[in-house]
């Protein structure tokens, strides 16, 4: 009973990020979706950036959108690649470099996905890839924590993931609230293409 009572505080935040964001964001939803699928019909491809428990779930993100909706989708988790641009530019231009390299373009999209949505004093290469996609007219869409940073000034479309009611759990709802978003895309009836293989079992 103890460790049950202890656990309450996380999901009752974890209640609330989601009730909020039924609430106050499905516009933005609706906006994300809009886009995925104009980006899928003009034969763009989805490029997905994040740092940390950010990165973990835009590699899981990418394997569904690609799996799941038919959009070519990649997120930067080639630890050879990552590591080698890092030794040769300053971390905060890896991102940069990843999406020249890609010949990243108009009709391409970026997604990002981020605690503080990005700042000049933290996490300054989600900002840098930001701007080198708005210098190239390429849409912005993204998930972010606490206001939204440089990502809710500079993305076409952005979920801002209410505050906690514990700030001290804002970094693992906002980490939570990413993923559930990214399934809530993928399983979307104007993006979803192909069954998973547990339905209908």
């Amino acid at each position: 009973m103890e460790g049950s009572y202890i656990s309450r505080p996380f999901l009752k935040a974890m209640i609330h990020a989601l009730d909020s964001t039924d609430y106050t964001q499905m516009s933005e939803i609706d906006a994300m979706v809009a886009e995925l699928v104009a980006g899928r019909e003009r034969g763009g491809r989805l490029f997905l950036i994040g740092l940390g428990g950010s990165a973990a779930n835009c590699s899981h993100a990418a394997a569904d959108f690609r799996t799941l909706c038919d959009i070519e989708a990649y997120s930067f988790d080639n630890l050879a690649n990552l590591t080698a641009l890092a030794n040769d530019e300053p971390w905060y231009e890896v991102f940069v470099q990843w999406l020249e390299k890609s010949n990243l373009c108009r009709d391409d999209l970026l997604y990002v996905m981020s605690v503080g949505g990005g700042t000049q004093e933290v996490s300054q290469g989600l900002v840098k890839a930001m701007n080198y996609a708005r210098d190239g007219e390429t849409h912005i869409i993204g998930v972010a924590g606490r206001d939204g940073g440089a990502l809710a000034i500079l993305a076409d479309a952005c979920v801002i993931v209410p505050k906690p009611i514990d700030q001290s759990l804002i970094t693992p709802i906002t980490e939570s609230m990413q993923l559930i978003i990214a399934h809530l895309l993928v399983s979307h009836p104007m993006l979803k293409r192909q069954k998973t293989a547990w339905e209908g079992k």
